[in-house]
């Protein structure tokens, strides 16, 4: 079974984060909430709480095949200002896995620590402006390698979707799921 870790940062988008674990749960993807925080609690950016499955900290030498990385304005910069994050990725990005960031992620976590290396992403609004070792193109999600970007929250179905069927490597399934949720994807 493939196994997805969901890094969570006080500030993190809620909507962004549930709506990928719910569709990556439901197509029997293992999927296990890190709080980038001192404690499993953590306060998403309209202030829901929600408890992790654990801490970063508790999983750092765990390998995952994909690290989805919720935006929300707050959550982003918390993610790309902690060193445990990067290492956590530049780990998994090292060893191939699937690096899954959505909306300011990929401008903030990603390109503010050079680890977009030249790949093509997508984030939100006009983040993009200020990356230097990556390449925006402008779609709903994109695909580099083992980067799949997402836009934004309008647009997290199509990233969560898209994940999972890269995880599966089998669109079938995702579709079938897909229809099953009437979502046109």
């Amino acid at each position: 079974m493939k196994k997805v870790a969901v890094l969570l940062a006080p500030g993190f988008e809620e909507s962004e984060a549930i709506v990928t674990i719910d569709i990556l749960r439901r197509l029997n993807i293992e999927v296990d909430t890190l709080a980038c925080a001192e404690s499993r609690a953590v306060v998403s950016y309209h202030d829901i709480p929600m408890v992790a499955d654990a801490t970063l900290t508790e999983r750092a030498d765990d390998l995952y095949d994909a690290i989805v990385l919720p935006g929300g304005p707050q959550g982003s910069v918390n993610l790309a200002a902690s060193q445990e994050v990067v290492r956590f990725i530049t780990a998994h990005d090292n060893a191939g896995k699937f690096i899954c960031p959505i909306c300011s992620a990929a401008a903030r976590v990603l390109g503010g620590n050079g680890l977009l290396k030249g790949r093509r992403y997508v984030c939100s609004g006009d983040l993009w402006q200020t990356v230097r070792d990556g390449e925006y193109v402008d779609a709903a999600v994109v695909e580099d390698g083992n980067l799949i970007s997402g836009k934004g929250l309008g647009l997290v179905f199509d990233f969560a979707l898209t994940v999972a069927a890269r995880l599966l490597d089998d669109e079938k399934p995702v579709r079938d799921h897909a229809d099953h949720i009437d979502y046109r994807w």
